[in-house]
């Protein structure tokens, strides 16, 4: 489809929630091809800036119009329980082609010959032949397992339904893509084919995101937002951030701010990198401060500053798995898993969705027991929990103060609201019932009340994702001079990055050593989703195992052979059919008064063999595709 979109025009735009001013005189232009970021605090008017574009609200003064005939896609932000089969939710998703299969359903009761033909050649022009597989890739891509396409919208959980809210909007063949935060609800496999996905975007895209990374490869502009004005830089996010940490090294505080920061890491490494058991994690913090000494100017006015207190003493080892089995009732996730926790292990949990990561957090917690085997923790271990299903339990009638105080009864009331104020808790705020607190403040609370109780195991199972820019540095930098051992499980792979020290893959229900990078293991998820394997292979496997994997691939080659034989044979097929309906149309006789009935259904017969042929060519050429490439 050609591209309708050229430009979206915004000309000295004020935009306002109540009586507060969001955006004050905004001229931008958006062209098609542009991928813009849009960043800046919770609250700065990000989604109001969407809900604009999409028409559901007006600006207060200036002008923003936009080109004629933009199709536009957007993510819903709910989905109702609907009894739809959930691949035809996704299908609805391209608004043109569901109209035409109305259209054509019309056409054919009402037996209109004529109209079906022109229809059966709309559709086609709109790939309506294919929409099907089309909606199905991208559920698959999103993490829904095959043969679960046909189950029920309602059947599906909140987070699930969120995922088929995005490949809905995806489903569109659309000029714009407005996307507000769509990693939340995804894991890392997910992210990395929604990556991959928006590489191939022809249009322009508006994206809304906390995950630096995802920005990183994704867009080409930041719409950064702050003090109600949005400045548009060039580049992606890291580029963004050096340019503006470049503007606010010239301010005399920001420099200040900034040299403690790396006095407090240079400090750790100094203490640390002669000390053999500690070489690792000093080795962490000087590439961690390399970097910290370009980017972290440019979050010198962020109004977090929080830190993790030494946690004294620390056991060793602080957890030991023998042989440990868990799972939930009958079902077993992980099996024969073993592994010492030892002091100042920083681990980073890798795996696809549902292989086990949150259930192996949860057995080290103590949250299930094992199965079978042990899990054994020290006497004096201190955990840090973090997991998302802990905003739930936070006391909705209670403050953030009173919060603390169920931890510390003996805590004064001025220590208790400057700690909070640490993570943002100010003012009125620190002394409000949490009930209508948004997903990120509830989660600020909710480590807020981890850092006060000083553990010296941290278990993080997905601590960002409510969480802005702003914080996850915080969070970042606060992690970085952790003492303690921490497990961290997160699809934000520059929190993974700059934290952990090592990697470990969950997969198979087995846990072992990830030996590669991130990278790596972005590469090895991709190479799975192109395979479309049932079993998924280990990341590094032994030359034994490589051999029988070489074996399988031979074997899985046969029913690729007769596949492609079979398609060879539908295509001559078809063909001699081409030809036939060709010689059948030629009669002069078809084309008088008598014989126009019959032109009709030879007409549209015609065309829909003419497509099974392109279908099929398009199959027979995959499929020599991956037989050449699988050979």
């Amino acid at each position: 489809m050609p591209l309708k979109c050229r430009m979206l025009y915004f000309d000295k735009v004020s935009l306002r929630r109540g009586n507060k001013l969001l955006f004050g005189d905004m001229s931008f232009t958006v062209h098609t091809g542009d991928r813009i970021g849009i960043t800046g605090a919770n609250g700065c008017g990000k989604s109001s800036l969407f809900a604009m574009v999409h028409g559901k609200l007006e600006e207060d003064s200036g002008c923003f119009r936009m080109d004629k005939n933009i199709a536009i896609a957007h993510v819903e932000q709910e989905t109702p329980a609907l009894p739809l089969p959930a691949i035809n939710y996704v299908m609805q998703g391209d608004a043109e082609l569901t109209l035409l299969q109305a259209q054509l359903h019309e056409a054919e009761q009402q037996h209109n010959g004529i109209k079906v033909a022109e229809l059966h050649e709309k559709l086609a022009a709109v790939d309506g032949y294919s929409a099907r597989a089309r909606a199905a890739r991208l559920m698959h891509g999103l993490g829904f397992a095959v043969g679960t396409e046909d189950k029920l919208v309602s059947d599906f959980s909140g987070g699930w339904r969120m995922r088929l809210n995005l490949a809905h909007a995806l489903m569109c063949r659309s000029d714009l893509l407005l996307l507000d935060e769509p990693t939340n609800h995804l894991d890392l496999e997910a992210v990395v084919w929604l990556e991959k996905w928006l590489k191939n975007y022809r249009g322009a895209m508006l994206l809304i995101s906390h995950d630096r990374d995802f920005l990183d490869r994704c867009v080409n502009k930041i719409g950064h937002v702050e003090h109600e004005v949005l400045t548009l830089y060039s580049g992606n996010y890291s580029a963004f951030e050096h340019i503006r940490a470049e503007k606010l090294a010239l301010q005399q505080a920001g420099y200040e701010k900034q040299q403690k920061q790396i006095a407090h890491m240079t400090s750790f490494i100094n203490r640390f990198k002669a000390k053999a058991t500690k070489a690792t994690q000093a080795q962490s913090r000087i590439k961690a401060l390399e970097r910290m000494q370009l980017i972290a100017p440019a979050h010198v006015d962020s109004p977090f500053s929080f830190a993790f207190t030494h946690p004294g003493a620390v056991p060793n080892p602080l957890l030991r798995l023998t042989r440990a089995s868990a799972g939930y009732g009958k079902t077993t996730i992980l099996s024969n898993v073993s592994f010492n926790l030892l002091p100042g292990e920083r681990i980073g949990l890798l795996g696809p969705n549902g292989e086990g990561k949150s259930t192996l957090i949860k057995l080290l917690a103590g949250e299930i027991p094992a199965q079978k085997g042990n899990c054994e923790r020290a006497r004096n271990l201190s955990i840090g929990y973090f997991a998302q299903h802990q905003l739930e339990q936070l006391h909705n009638e209670l403050s953030p103060l009173q919060h603390l105080r169920l931890l510390d009864g003996q805590l004064q009331e001025k220590e208790a609201r400057k700690f909070l104020g640490g993570f943002d808790f100010r003012d009125d705020m620190s002394l409000a019932p949490v009930g209508p607190f948004s997903g990120g403040e509830k989660a600020r609370l909710v480590l807020a009340m981890l850092v006060y109780q000083q553990p010296n195991l941290l278990l993080l199972d997905e601590p960002t994702n409510h969480l802005d820019l702003e914080m996850r540095h915080a969070l970042n930098m606060a992690l970085q001079s952790f003492e303690g051992a921490m497990i961290l499980v997160s699809h934000d792979r520059h929190l993974l990055r700059t934290v952990c020290d090592s990697l470990m893959l969950v997969s198979n229900g087995s846990v072992s050593p990830f030996d590669g990078d991130l990278d790596d293991y972005s590469k090895w998820l991709l190479e799975l989703r192109d395979e479309d394997a049932e079993e998924k292979s280990p990341a590094q496997p032994s030359r034994k195992d490589d051999r029988r994997l070489k074996a399988e691939q031979r074997k899985a080659l046969q029913p690729l052979r007769n596949r492609l034989k079979k398609l060879e044979a539908e295509l001559e097929k078809l063909h001699e059919r081409k030809d036939e309906l060709d010689s059948e149309l030629a009669d002069p006789a078809l084309y008088e008064g008598s014989g126009a009935e019959r032109l009709k259904l030879l007409t549209i017969e015609h065309r829909q063999v003419e497509v099974r042929l392109q279908e099929t060519e398009e199959a027979w050429m995959e499929a020599g595709e991956e037989l050449e490439s699988a050979g």
